[in-house]
């Protein structure tokens, strides 16, 4: 009969009848099935009325019935496109990208890989609809600003986004104490791969893909898959090199020494001054009128060096693969001096099945070293700020230029140092083992652990020795920093199909403790500079920071999803969550999610219509949260007090107990419109969001009377970010030798805070105004000089003859994003790859003036 068991065999092949390694073999409404060994053969068991499914990325799947045969061999359509079999990463489960309700974007390896940059995050910028990054600085090892669709919360370390490698989340914050003094500011967490180890990036941004992971999803969530190796390949070894070259891509354009003098006299000749006073130094005969230096060139004219090389091994068997990754990446600056930024990655993973696949492992790791000797201080500023005809920075013996005191040499901060030294270990373990046909249970652990250690040193050579210089005038900063991290995520998964009906279900719990500890000291006063590294040689230590703390946090989830005839989808996601941050009486919250979506192109009506290849509207709606808040704000904390009586060290109060301030909340609603012509040569999507942001932790002002300016706590501030994204995917040209992909996304974006009560009364009164965005600036409006007077003139809005009631005569200018976007072009011929990108952001932002103290100023 129709249920004989037959064990049946054959080859898998494509057009050019070359085996296929891999293939997926299914069958039908079950998930038994195997994969083609390295000649492409397979063999199964199975019932003489299944039928098998034959799928293999980058061709057509195919369903073949068995109808008793025990012999099929397969020639396998390549599908270019195969946008239904295409696989998103959606974090605790996959979906196909067909039938995703939620909001997620993708960039894979082929569209990010052989890039010179040190950072994935550099090689994404401009290609993800609603997901802006900016690079904080140009600078090696520099950190990255990234807003998954706008600003959430009114703290700056509020907006993080989660960061999740290989399943194992990893901290966004950074682990500098010296931070605000660092040209590149943060370290990003993704500087901890090599960018050719990327398999690819997925952004969750919608509710229906971000409330799965609750508490901590707000602000978006970022996985990172790395590559593997592939099924039945033979051992392979393969190296990759770049080298990249470059400069300062735009200058000022600044004075030269006549024209610059010229405009000195003149601002005297304007004040009446006829006799130049001592101190100005380049107009009174001090400095040599006739000389000329271009001080940005002299300061960051230099051309800086990427280079990175790497070495993989791979290969594997039917049923064990393993992939092995080594890299070494140096960067240098545009600094007048040799600063570097090293790092050395090493990972790998190891992925075996079972010879009745009903056992799977996946281990991988993943071993980074960075260490980073960049100045502390970024001299960018002073080559703008130097009178072009300034002396030499060095006297003709190597030693600093002083010119008799005349001068401050911008290059003596280079005698100050900096260095740090960051290695992070993070490894995964993932299993799953079939309990029944439909039902399987899974394993997620990892641990992530950062060792960091940053010194500063300022010797006394780096100030001018005509001030006077005592052991005191040296000193030194040094921080050191631990963090270590284990998960534990036990799930169940649990599908069945009933005719046209499908369901799948996911439950499971998290369990994450992340301990660190922490030491940063200030010592200073050193009898001799040669002393300056070693603490036991100073005078004095002042420990900045000591800190042990203790981040715990549980955590169950579900979801479940509904398909009826593979084109009515309902998928619900829950978590709730537990928190250490939060005081006792708030500890645990409850997230959620509802997403839904109509494949409207599968449905009968549409058969006729051949140039529609693809259609569905999808949308959600639900809330997430974030506990990005740090950890302990709740209890009442004492700090030790730099001076002591009576022989004792004092302590003082400084944070008050809030036992009832909980999550920041964010409820997202979204409404998408993906469509595909001409056999998906052409994709167009289409989404409309608008996500709201309450339970604004900040800290709300208090009387002067309490002894404290403020207390953690919970504001029922509302701040919405909503905005429209579209992509527009092409493929124009595709013939056998050539090949032209054209992607192109923009994204127009509103912030608004919503509500602010009590805002007037309170110290944000400055910062911010209700019914304008989060990032706004208070400025007055400049009409020019007074000829007669030469002072400046601003608009008088409220006509009382001057602008001393300021509120009155400001003007609030928008300095946020308003739209941004990318083009990327990918063209293939043959062996050959060529790949360009546009990335465009419209944006009024601070310029060079922002940087003088004051209008006409001059340092």
């Amino acid at each position: 009969g129709g249920q004989d068991v037959l064990s049946i065999s054959g080859v898998v092949t494509d057009k050019n009848n070359q085996t296929l390694p891999g293939v997926n073999i299914r069958i039908k409404h079950t998930q038994k099935g195997t994969v083609t060994d390295t000649n492409g053969q397979y063999s199964l068991d199975v019932s003489s009325g299944d039928e098998l499914v034959f799928s293999y990325i980058g061709h057509k799947t195919i369903e073949i019935p068995v109808a008793g045969r025990t012999i099929i061999n397969i020639q396998l359509e390549e599908d270019i496109t195969a946008l239904s079999e295409v696989v998103v990463n959606a974090g605790y489960y996959t979906v196909k990208d067909a039938m995703r309700t939620g909001s997620i974007a993708r960039v894979t390896a082929k569209e990010i890989q052989n890039q010179p940059v040190s950072n994935a995050l550099s090689a994404v910028q401009g290609r993800m609809a609603g997901v802006n990054i900016t690079q904080g600085t140009g600078v090696a090892g520099g950190g990255y600003n990234i807003q998954i669709r706008g600003t959430n919360s009114l703290r700056r370390e509020g907006n993080y986004p989660m960061y999740i490698i290989d399943g194992v989340p990893v901290t966004a914050e950074t682990p500098s104490t010296m931070g605000t003094i660092l040209p590149y500011g943060s370290i990003d967490p993704l500087n901890t791969i090599n960018l050719n180890d990327i398999e690819s990036i997925e952004i969750l941004k919608d509710a229906d893909a971000t409330a799965i992971y609750g508490s901590r999803g707000a602000n978006g969530v970022i996985l990172v898959t790395t590559k593997k190796g592939k099924v039945g390949r033979k051992t392979t070894i393969s190296v990759n090199s770049s080298y990249g070259l470059s400069q300062v891509a735009s200058k000022m354009e600044l004075l030269n020494t006549e024209q610059y003098l010229d405009m000195r006299r003149q601002a005297f000749a304007n004040d009446g001054i006829t006799e130049y006073p001592a101190n100005a130094y380049d107009i009174n005969g001090v400095w040599d009128q006739k000389r000329y230096t271009d001080w940005q060139e002299e300061l960051i004219g230099r051309t800086a060096t990427n280079s990175n090389i790497q070495l993989s091994l791979s290969g594997g068997s039917e049923h064990t693969n393993f992939l092995i990754s080594g890299s070494h990446n140096e960067q240098t600056t545009v600094f007048a001096k040799d600063f570097r930024y090293k790092t050395n990655n090493l990972s790998g993973n190891l992925n075996h099945r079972s010879g009745d696949n009903k056992f799977t492992l996946n281990v991988s790791g993943l071993f980074s070293d960075q260490s980073n000797n960049l100045t502390q201080n970024d001299i960018t500023g002073k080559s703008l700020l130097l009178s072009p005809n300034a002396p030499a920075l060095y006297r003709e013996d190597g030693s600093l230029n002083w010119e008799n005191n005349t001068f401050t040499n911008p290059v003596a901060a280079y005698e100050s140092t900096y260095s740090n030294d960051s290695k992070t270990f993070n490894m995964n373990l993932n299993l799953g083992y079939e309990l029944l046909p439909s039902l399987y249970m899974k394993f997620n652990g990892g641990v992530s652990y950062q060792a960091f250690d940053e010194i500063g040193l300022n010797p006394t050579t780096m100030y001018n020795p005509a001030y006077g210089i005592t052991p005191n005038n040296s000193s030194a900063s040094k921080n050191m920093q631990n963090q270590f991290s284990y998960l534990l995520e036990p799930q169940f998964n649990y599908t069945q199909k009933f005719n046209e009906h499908q369901i799948d279900v996911l439950m499971g719990g998290t369990f994450q403790q992340k301990k660190t500890t922490g030491l940063a000291l200030f010592i200073y006063g050193f009898d001799s500079n040669a002393l300056i590294s070693n603490i036991a040689a100073a005078k004095n230590i002042i420990v900045n920071s000591d800190k042990v703390t203790d981040y715990k946090y549980a955590a169950l989830f579900g979801r479940m999803n509904y398909q009826y005839k593979e084109r009515y989808i309902l998928n619900f996601t829950g978590r709730r969550d537990g928190s250490s941050r939060f005081g006792p009486d708030n500890r645990f919250a409850n997230f959620g999610a509802f997403g839904a979506a109509w494949l409207f192109s599968k449905e009968n009506f549409l058969d006729d219509i051949q140039w529609l290849s693809f259609g569905k509207v999808r949308g959600s709606y639900g809330v997430t949260g974030s506990d990005a808040i740090g950890d302990y704000q709740y209890l009442d904390t004492y700090t030790i007090g730099s001076s002591g009586y009576g022989g004792a060290i004092g302590i003082y109060p400084s944070r008050l107990h809030n036992p009832y301030f909980s999550w920041e909340k964010t409820t997202k609603l979204e409404m998408a419109l993906e469509l595909g012509f001409l056999d998906d040569r052409i994709r167009l999507n289409t989404a409309w969001y608008r996500n709201r942001s309450g339970n604004q932790l900040v800290g709300i002002p208090l009387p002067g009377t309490t002894g404290f300016s403020t207390i953690q706590a919970n504001l029922p501030a509302t701040v919405e970010n909503k905005g429209l994204e579209f992509e527009l995917n092409t493929n124009p040209i595709r013939t056998n030798g050539f090949n032209w992909n054209s992607d192109f996304n923009i994204s127009f974006h509103r912030n608004k805070l919503v509500s602010f009560p009590g805002l007037e009364g309170s110290t944000y009164a400055n910062k911010y105004v209700v019914g304008y965005p989060v990032s706004i600036a208070k400025v007055y409006n400049y009409e020019g000089i007074d000829p007669e007077t030469g002072l400046y003139m601003f608009t008088d809005y409220n006509g009382d003859g001057s602008i001393s009631s300021p509120e009155d005569d400001l003007v609030i200018k928008n300095i946020g994003v308003k739209y941004f976007g990318g083009w990327s072009n990918q063209l293939a011929y043959k062996q050959w790859q060529f790949s360009f990108l546009f990335q465009f952001v419209n944006q009024t932002q601070w310029n060079y003036n922002s940087r003088m103290a004051a209008p006409g100023t001059m340092n």
